[in-house]
């Protein structure tokens, strides 16, 4: 969201910030089609870079402060906060939340008129009135009108009356890099934010760049001595884009949602339009506390989740028992093994034993008989040489 007072910028820094034509002279800048009344006007284009798609939306608010009379002026600007706060609210009480489209506004770039004098009344009571909403970032507009000197003691003033009026702007987030924290801290020093937008390519010693061409020279849009406008850039698209969701749905958004559930009965009818009537019967007890609601709540969640505990204990314990007994089975089924395994090779060896004894007992059955017919051989031929000796004589 983009709020200031008109010519002061706002539409040029945002095509300067997006490369995109999203005003362009076919379809000018709010301010230059609505002068009366403050009217949010809201435009959404998809940006395409390195196969990046990101779908950015524009929050304008035209006419703001150009009243004679701007009391309230801040109204549809909070009354467009609430209503996409709602949007998501009710999204979210659907039965089916799985498409969730998120409208919340993340950011708002306040724009400061480049006075030097300060904040404005106006200012302070806009930031007060929205900084509990959305994260505000306090922009020096068209900070090239103002020289390095007064930018500095300028951007002192304002963050000197921020505090004095404890005006809560976007807080950037702690961290234990070295490198980070050295980033946050430059950002820090150097808010708010004094920015300059162009989309006029000029060309400054044969290099071509955005700038705004001025007698004493040219001012570089994206040069950071000229301006804090890489800073900016980087930190909404690059650095701190999650950041600034998460800051907006865990705390500005839980905040208002809150809020709203601490004024709806306990059958969903609001607490404030429906005073004096009663949203039950007679008969039963009527409007019940948030409070209360919350608490009985809490409790039958600790109920549940206690026996959710209790069942996942069983279904371990019962588990456990499962696989000890699965094992106890397997080292009996080795056991088993093993003994048969034993046995057959008890077996085997009983076997063995009885043919190596037969083998034996063959072994000296044969060596028996082969004495004997030794002796019968040796016997046969003394017989034959005792017949020859007689024949002889």
């Amino acid at each position: 969201m983009v709020v200031g007072e008109s010519g002061l910028g706002k539409s040029t820094l945002i095509n300067s910030l997006f490369l995109t034509d999203l005003y362009s002279p076919e379809y000018p800048g709010p301010s230059h089609r609505i002068k009366k009344t403050v009217q949010v006007e809201q435009s959404k284009v998809l940006i395409k870079e390195g196969g990046v798609q990101l779908l950015l939306t524009i929050v304008d608010t035209p006419g703001f402060g150009d009243a004679v009379d701007n009391s309230n002026c801040w109204q549809p600007v909070t009354d467009h906060i609430d209503s996409k706060f709602e949007d998501y609210l009710n999204a979210e009480s659907r039965v089916n939340r799985r498409q969730m489209p998120d409208s919340r506004v993340h950011c708002c770039l306040y724009f400061i008129a480049p006075s030097g004098h300060g904040l404005k009344p106006l200012d302070i009571e806009f930031m007060k009135r929205l900084h509990e909403k959305v994260n505000i970032i306090p922009l020096i507009a068209k900070a090239d009108t103002l020289t390095p000197e007064e930018c500095q003691q300028f951007k002192k003033q304002i963050m000197r009356e921020i505090q004095e009026h404890k005006i809560k702007i976007y807080e950037f987030p702690e961290t234990d890099d070295e490198e980070e924290s050295k980033l946050v801290k430059k950002i820090k020093d150097r808010l708010p934010l004094a920015v300059v937008g162009s989309n006029t390519i000029i060309e400054v010693n044969g290099k071509r760049v955005r700038g705004r061409q001025y007698p004493w020279g040219v001012a570089e849009v994206e040069n950071g001595e000229h301006c804090d406008f890489t800073i900016l850039r980087n930190m909404l698209i690059r650095t701190h884009m999650q950041d600034l969701k998460d800051v907006t749905n865990n705390v500005h958004y839980e905040n208002y949602r809150s809020r709203k559930l601490a004024a709806v009965t306990y059958n969903g009818v609001d607490n404030n339009k429906n005073k004096g009537q009663l949203t039950k019967s007679d008969s039963v007890e009527g409007i019940r506390s948030p409070l209360a609601q919350m608490e009985e709540e809490r409790r039958d969640h600790v109920t549940k989740m206690k026996k959710m505990e209790m069942e996942m204990e069983q279904v371990f314990e019962m588990k456990v028992k499962e696989k000890i007994q699965k094992l106890r089975d397997s080292e009996a089924e080795l056991q088993r093994r093993h003994e048969q395994m034993k046995k057959n090779l008890e077996a085997q060896h009983k076997e063995l034993e009885e043919k190596r004894r037969q083998l034996e007992e063959e072994k000296v059955s044969w060596e028996a008989q082969q004495r004997m017919l030794e002796q019968q051989k040796l016997d046969a031929s003394r017989t034959l040489e005792k017949n020859k000796k007689k024949k002889i004589f």
